[in-house]
């Protein structure tokens, strides 16, 4: 009898299709194959085989079982939860997780076989070839001369001979075996507490989450390698992913790894090229890849063995995906970790809300690191009221941080200056006609870029040439520039301390991986004097000489109504302030506000962050908001605003009445317009009892949007645009 199989295409489709496997084709769950969809031929994966009992229908075949690795089943069954976690077409996930198998392959290379001729004229030289050839896997020429220990003319005599032939192969993916046996690091009394506690929940078994909550400085890679190396030691075909969020920390955490294990690692990210991505991706897949340092996607690669997930600053909002497929990596690498049956470890030096409300009813592990590592110690943070000592006219750093910046440069010590604003400055208006100068269909601003010389939409990509008159009423060198952005502080620090070697962290000047290597390199050298960035170098690097922070506008997060203001903003000035004394020289941090009776500000003078936890979570429990409640939104956009009214007014009305649970809206979303399509806003907020996923999906199939609507869900929203 034959039988069909179900199909999911990585396609935003609601389910998967059926076909019927052709006799003798032979497929399994997880088999990647070929089937028609309409007039296309599409790659797919076999989600399910049942046998073909009636039907009235004759089913497409499946046109082929491709020559390409099969989905783990625990990977098929984490694309499909997170499908369901997030209220979105299985397809999705799906397409993210078939992102490596979909890059194309790597050139054949030439390798070399033994073809059973003995040498003419043996020598020791050519008999450590020919053991080299019988030894291992076949090498290319270079590689066997090189494990030979021999010059390439040898290995091409021989070859020439007739002793040795070449054939073309496949590259195969294949990683350094890493070494869990390597001495690590000398670990003080705190982390070597943890990393025996962490070993001992990993030798447990099972699924287990420990949070590794430890001051910045603390060790918490150092504490974390170690238990991946028990991870690896005690199983030989474990796998390990640690989860970044940011590609500029990437490179700092894959040298610490190589020291660590004696072995380069694999990394995934969007700089990855295609080629390199395919082999990560085959190699995971064939187990032949045991460690992975990468982005918030090297959740969906399809891991046969995986042991331990890191999710390291955990906290970061970057760790969510905000566009066509939404979802939170931390989240989702729990979730993966319970599916896998696998350890998870969550590290930060500023635990999100939910993590600290998780270690405190017992859910997660919590263990503690209280103290820098080695003579380090936390920097002295001081808070400079702009309403007394306030910049000069045309400036943005203030008298009591200029000093400081040059009695540090006296010093030969290096500066960070913080502004979490890319560009020159974040709003050109006209002064004769007050226009402020925005995007094409799109409330956003445009930005100033001084080094391009061009105005830039952050949330779409939009870029023009700064005009030379205004737009809107023709007057001419009337464009003004408004606020700091990075550009900008950097061209007052070189005018104040023209001796200083500057440089901007922002990326916007550094474009890929390696370009961050580069500067992490020469700041950590001590090649700079005063560094101006953004987020993308507050967290996770380690600078020896970097003794003061400055942190040019340390009200910026607290702006607007995002009920996580409060909790970002300490969070992102705890990890930059944390840059300064990291080695044995003191450090201090000096922070810009208008508001230094905040209480943000208060506890961060104070370096008092479990009171400010404790406040921040009784004002979200009145509320009953997260970590006691869940929120979802949904985000409905369109091109014609009366159709899109009448469509969320309607949407409203479908809402089901569950108890537990509050809807708010429709509301006009605070960017109303993104590239033409008008956009509302849904705000759910659910008890910790209801099921918000399904609820949102029940909504959701209540009601059928027009072609020219989308709607779209988020479930734990971080975003309120």
């Amino acid at each position: 009898m034959s039988r069909i199989a179900s199909v999911l295409l990585p396609m935003p489709l609601p389910e998967a299709f059926d076909y019927a496997e052709p006799d003798g084709m032979g497929l399994e769950v997880g088999d990647q194959v070929s089937v028609p969809l309409g007039p296309r031929w599409l790659r797919g994966v076999v989600t399910a085989l049942r046998e073909a009992v009636g039907g009235n229908r004759p089913l497409k075949p499946v046109a082929e079982r491709l020559d390409e690795p099969r989905l783990p089943p625990g990977t098929l069954e984490f694309i499909q939860w997170a499908a369901r976690y997030a209220v979105d077409e299985p397809g999705q996930p799906l397409a993210i997780a078939l992102r490596g198998a979909r890059a194309p392959k790597a050139r054949p290379v030439r390798v070399v076989d033994l073809t059973g001729v003995s040498p003419a004229r043996p020598t020791p030289a050519r008999s450590r070839v020919l053991d080299a050839a019988a030894a291992g896997p076949p090498l290319s020429p270079a590689d066997l001369a090189r494990v030979a220990g021999v010059s390439s003319g040898v290995v091409k005599a021989l070859i020439e001979e007739g002793v040795l032939t070449l054939r073309l192969v496949e590259a195969q993916a294949r990683f350094e075996e890493p070494d869990p046996s390597r001495p690590g690091a000398t670990l003080n009394p705190s982390q070597a507490a943890a990393a025996v506690a962490l070993r001992a929940m990993l030798a447990e078994g099972g699924f287990n989450v420990a949070l590794l909550d430890g001051v910045t400085g603390s060790g918490k890679t150092e504490v974390y390698l170690e238990a991946a190396a028990a991870v690896l030691a005690a199983d030989a075909t474990a796998q390990v992913l640690i989860l970044l969020p940011e590609i500029a920390l990437t490179q700092a955490v894959i040298a610490r790894v190589a020291t660590r294990f004696g072995a380069a690692t694999a990394e995934w990210h969007s700089d990855v090229a295609p080629p390199a991505r395919r082999r990560v991706w085959e190699a995971v897949a064939g187990g032949r890849c045991r460690i992975v340092v990468g982005a918030r996607s090297a959740l969906f690669l399809p891991f046969t063995n995986l042991a331990l997930i890191v999710v390291d600053e955990e906290h970061d909002a970057s760790f969510k995906q905000e566009e066509g497929f939404i979802y939170h990596a931390r989240d989702l690498a729990v979730a993966r970790g319970k599916i896998e049956d696998a350890g998870v470890i969550l590290a930060s030096a500023t635990p999100s809300l939910e993590s600290f409300r998780n270690a405190e009813t017992g859910r997660y592990r919590w263990l503690r690191l209280t103290a820098r590592h080695g003579a380090a110690t936390l920097p002295d943070i001081a808070l400079i009221d702009l309403r007394e000592t306030p910049p000069d006219a045309g400036r943005w750093l203030s008298p009591p941080l200029v000093k400081a910046m040059g009695e540090t440069f006296a010093r030969g010590e290096q500066t960070l200056l913080f502004l979490n604003r890319r560009g020159y400055a974040p709003l050109v208006l006209c002064k004769a006609c007050g226009e402020r100068m925005t995007a094409p269909d799109t409330d956003s601003w445009l930005v100033e870029h001084r080094y391009s010389g061009r105005l830039v939409c952050h949330l779409t990509g939009f870029s023009m040439p700064k005009p030379k008159a205004c737009p809107h009423c023709g007057a001419h060198d009337s464009l003004v520039s408004i606020g700091p952005g990075v550009e900008r502080v950097e061209e007052e620090a070189r005018s104040l301390f023209p001796q200083a070697r500057v440089a901007v962290f922002s990326s916007d000047t550094v474009y890929d991986a390696r370009e961050a290597r580069r500067l992490i390199e020469a700041m950590a050298d001590g090649q700079i004097d005063i560094l101006v960035a953004t987020q993308a170098a507050a967290k996770g690097h380690n600078f020896p000489s970097l003794t003061l922070v400055g942190v040019v506008d340390a009200d910026l997060g607290l702006r607007g109504g995002d009920l996580r203001a409060a909790e970002r903003t300490y969070q992102l000035l705890a990890q930059a302030t944390g840059r300064a004394g990291r080695k044995d020289r003191p450090g201090r941090a000096l922070l810009q506000t208008w508001a230094p009776e905040h209480a943000v500000m208060q506890a961060l003078a104070a370096q008092d962050r479990d009171a400010f936890v404790a406040a921040e979570m009784a004002e979200r429990e009145v509320a009953r908001l997260p970590p006691f409640g869940r929120l979802a939104a949904v985000i409905a956009s369109g091109l014609d605003p009366a159709q899109l009214e009448a469509f969320v007014q309607g949407m409203a009305q479908a809402a089901p009445n569950t108890p537990g649970v509050a809807v708010y809206g429709p509301a006009d979303a605070p960017l109303g317009l993104i590239r033409g399509r008008r956009r509302k806003r849904f705000l759910v907020r659910a008890d910790r009892t209801v099921d918000l996923s399904a609820y949102m999906a029940a909504w959701r199939a209540r009601v059928k949007p027009p072609a020219t609507i989308r709607v779209a869900i988020d479930i734990d929203p971080y975003s309120f645009l």
